[in-house]
């Protein structure tokens, strides 16, 4: 989506993640966030519960909301491999 000279930001559908740079290549993947009504939000675990958490609040993910989080960061490592 952006690339700038300290982080490139990578987007698939509602899902957002930033990674490092250092000299023109990847470094570390940061926490993958899903676009929500309330703004960006990430995957959060309290008590074994899933919730999309962000400066809008908490609310509780859908189990498809976890499946996109996890296979787009899947698919990002994959691809920064």
């Amino acid at each position: 989506m952006v690339e700038g000279p300290a982080v490139t930001i990578y987007v698939r559908d509602n899902c957002i993640a930033a990674v490092g740079n250092s000299s023109g290549s990847a470094q570390g993947q940061g926490s993958t966030g899903m676009m929500t009504d309330q703004g960006l939000a990430y995957l959060v675990w309290r008590d074994g519960q899933a919730y999309l958490s962000g400066k809008g609040g908490e609310t509780p993910a859908t189990p498809g909301q976890i499946e996109a989080i996890r296979k787009f960061s899947e698919d990002l490592k994959d691809a920064l491999s």
